[in-house]
């Protein structure tokens, strides 16, 4: 009888993750997300992205693609959503806490 194999965190994992376009600085996780693991997504221009999450990511909850400087904006589904408060290194989670929003006041 073979056994399953064990799911590793630092396995490379597909379609776990959203991003829409190619402009995109963050992706949205589909499920939760482990730390260590590695998430692969293709963007809309067609380039592979892998990244190495940092940090546990939930449900619907966005990460960094790449470094994004403290005040750079953020981008998510090719639209400005706010101006990162803090650098954010790729893999890390983005949120209230690293995120000015540029829709509440």
């Amino acid at each position: 009888m073979n056994k399953p194999a064990d799911k590793s965190p630092a396995e490379p994992v597909a379609s776990i993750a959203l991003l829409l376009h190619a402009d995109d600085n963050v992706a949205t996780a589909l499920q939760a997300l482990v730390g260590g693991q590695t998430v692969q997504l293709q963007g809309a221009d067609g380039r592979d992205h892998a990244v190495l999450l940092r940090e546990p990511i939930g449900l619907c909850h966005k990460f960094a693609l790449c470094e994004i400087a403290q005040g750079d904006m953020v981008r998510k589904y090719g639209e400005a959503i706010g101006l990162a408060t803090k650098v954010v290194h790729a893999g890390e989670h983005v949120h209230i806490h690293n995120l000015r929003s540029s829709r509440a006041t």
